[in-house]
């Protein structure tokens, strides 16, 4: 696994402090979070790039399986209650197929250069009717635009931001390597897999100047969202 497969490690702790001084924003965040998976009581479910478990450590996560690069990270979400079954990306692991009731990707998809092999992988580990979750932020949104002119500038602190970013943007070095997909080229993907019956929830509708200043509804949809996940039944 190469240095480059590993983008997180030393960023664990900032991911998480970045999430709490930005508590409304996490809010927002975990409550699409909840919609989407729903009741998932008794249901066996993997995160792809599960991260620290952030996310997870507000849920029952007993039935979490996880697969993460970044050891770092990876080693907060197994203290966290994650089975973190493989360090390393989804490319490298061989998943059992009709195993899964849910898997998502929370945020992950947006670190991933190649979707389809990916969600091909996925959705042959997920039972009959099981469920494929991706939540991220678009490139399309207001947050997405952000991030990719702070990647492209390699700083936010450039005079034509001045007076437009909110006060604690992401990390640049995590915005910096990022991907970042548009919602309608996730569609596209799981559309040419053989998916035709989506649900699509959205939060963070408001300007990323104002989004930390109370939490966000989730709201069905995907045209608005600074946070948008997309439902794909199998």
């Amino acid at each position: 696994m190469s240095n480059e497969k590993q983008k997180f490690d030393g960023y664990a702790n900032q991911y998480d402090e970045w999430f709490m001084e930005n508590d409304n924003l996490f809010t927002s965040e975990l409550r699409l979070f909840k919609k989407v998976l729903g009741d998932y009581e008794g249901k066996k479910l993997l995160s792809v790039g599960c991260g620290s478990g952030l996310f997870e450590s507000y849920i029952d996560c007993s039935g979490v399986e996880g697969i993460e690069p970044s050891r770092d990270m990876g080693a907060i979400a197994e203290k966290r209650g994650v089975n973190v079954i493989k360090y390393g990306i989804i490319e490298d692991v061989d998943l059992p197929e009709n195993t899964y009731d849910i898997i998502y990707f929370n945020g992950s998809s947006s670190y991933m250069e190649d979707l389809y092999p990916v969600y091909e992988k996925s959705l042959k580990a997920l039972k009959a009717d099981g469920k494929l979750i991706l939540l991220d932020v678009p490139k399309e949104s207001a947050f997405g635009f952000m991030y990719l002119l702070g990647k492209s500038l390699g700083t936010y602190d450039h005079e034509y931001l001045e007076g437009t970013m909110p006060m604690l943007p992401y990390p640049i070095e995590l915005a910096s390597s990022g991907v970042w997909h548009s919602t309608e080229e996730k569609i596209d993907v799981l559309k040419s897999l053989g998916i035709t019956d989506f649900k699509f929830y959205q939060t963070l509708v408001k300007n990323p100047m104002y989004t930390n200043e109370e939490p966000e509804e989730v709201v069905e949809g995907y045209k608005s969202g600074g946070y948008v996940a997309i439902i794909a039944q199998k």
